[in-house]
């Protein structure tokens, strides 16, 4: 059964490009212009993933993300394209509820390899339970809860993938490009620094009101979670 993704985009040559491939490629595939248009579709058709775009007519993307998330659909993957690729903006759209990023312009070839990168994540879920822990920190991959001490932390999508790819990999230090490919699946542009922003919120909400410190930066090299 063919995979159906939303594409919500107000430039309509940008969105017939993107349809067309797609439909090639053996997606179905729905086009919105605009944003309460596209939370319509969302809820009437069965949708596997949304390509969301930030500059939009009344509704900005990030605003559309995080309204999405709060009607509840957790688990559905969001591409983000935007004109604006500064670490800051990719931080916004991350935080806003999106699971990836892509600049504009970009290359089809480039569109395609993330929406199988995340498409492939979402599919590959397991019944069992999963639990990651170290010291006093847990993490419930099912769930989707954290916990340090006993008290639950709230994270956002991707601290909890970061989260989940250090645990993985404690006693082991993890490049910058590791950390990319792990948590993102794909290399963003690495002149940003999109990676140590997000360690720093990490270690702001599961390391800096308790001890010991349990992510630690070895210089030159990247990040380690260990304890």
């Amino acid at each position: 059964m063919s995979k159906s993704i939303l594409v919500v985009e107000d430039e309509h040559n940008v969105a017939a490009f993107i349809k067309q491939g797609l439909v090639e490629e053996g997606y179905e595939v729905f086009v919105a212009y605009e944003g309460q248009q596209g939370i319509e579709l969302l809820k009437q058709k069965e949708i596997d993933l949304l390509i969301l775009d930030v500059i939009l007519p009344g509704m900005d993307g990030r605003v559309i993300a995080g309204k999405i998330r709060e009607l509840g659909y957790d688990e559905l993957p969001i591409i983000m394209l935007t004109a604006l690729g500064t670490t800051e903006n990719i931080v916004q759209g991350l935080d806003s509820g999106a699971d990836d990023y892509l600049v504009k312009p970009f290359k089809f070839k480039e569109l395609l390899a993330r929406i199988r990168a995340l498409t492939r994540r979402n599919g590959s879920m397991v019944t069992t339970s999963r639990k990651l822990v170290l010291q006093d920190l847990e993490l419930d991959s099912d769930a989707k809860v954290v916990k340090r001490g006993g008290v639950e932390i709230k994270l956002t999508s991707t601290e909890f993938r970061l989260l989940e790819c250090l645990l993985k990999n404690k006693n082991k230090v993890l490049s910058r490009i590791d950390i990319l490919e792990n948590v993102w699946d794909i290399n963003f542009n690495m002149g940003t620094n999109v990676v140590d922003v997000y360690v720093n919120y990490l270690r702001n909400k599961i390391d800096k009101d308790y001890d010991p410190k349990l992510i630690q930066t070895v210089i030159g090299m990247g990040y380690v979670i260990k304890g």
